[in-house]
């Protein structure tokens, strides 16, 4: 089941509510004010109603998590004006090269396939085709292997567009900013709002749920 939407709650920090809630349950029984924890609803249970309810839990952290946003925010801003006064994403020339020749890498990739797969279909039909009317014709043959040779070409350029639309969703997956907050080291007072946050979110909004 998906977390239901709080109107409070980010949808990149759902997993993190998420990751909370299951740490919750799973630890549930090390901890003597909770004892009783699934004797009426199990984990899964408990788990489908806390996510349920995530706007009434994450409620009792608003506080905390309005300042971690903001403090978030303001990183982001950092970041975002570095790079315009002078970081990579202002490179100019260069990254305007880059991006043409990421389009055009895009272009081949979808075309490629399409040529060479029509080439194959024509290459193939006419020249069964042309054996079919004279086994003996050499043209025939030769077409015959030029189609295969193109289908060969067009199942290759497939393979390869495949691959690069994993790879590239790989990458924008990694570079996410909930991927960039997780995966860099956070400046302190973003660091110590998030983990108010998380604390407020489990002890005031988790548990007592």
């Amino acid at each position: 089941m998906q977390m239901t939407s709080a109107p409070h709650l980010l949808a990149e920090d759902g997993p993190e509510y998420e990751r909370i809630l299951g740490d919750a349950l799973r630890h549930a029984h090390e901890r003597p004010d909770l004892e009783g924890v699934g004797d009426r609803l199990n984990t899964e249970q408990l788990r489908t109603m806390a996510l349920s309810a995530t706007a009434l839990i994450t409620a009792a952290a608003a506080t905390e998590y309005e300042h971690y946003v903001k403090a978030r925010a303001e990183l982001r801003r950092a970041a975002a004006a570095e790079g315009i006064d002078g970081g990579p994403a202002a490179d100019g020339p260069q990254s305007t090269a880059a991006g043409s020749g990421a389009g055009i890498g895009a272009v081949i990739a979808v075309l490629t396939p399409l040529l060479a797969g029509s080439a194959a279909v024509i290459f193939l039909l006419v020249g069964y085709l042309l054996k079919a009317v004279n086994p003996s014709l050499t043209f025939g043959r030769s077409m015959v292997a030029a189609g295969w040779f193109f289908a060969a070409v067009a199942a290759a350029a497939i393979l390869v567009a495949a691959i690069g639309l994993l790879v590239t969703a790989l990458r924008n997956g990694a570079t996410s900013p909930a991927a960039e907050d997780e995966g860099q080291e956070l400046p302190e007072d973003v660091a110590r709002a998030r983990e108010a946050w998380r604390h407020a979110l489990l002890e005031r909004g988790i548990l007592p749920f």
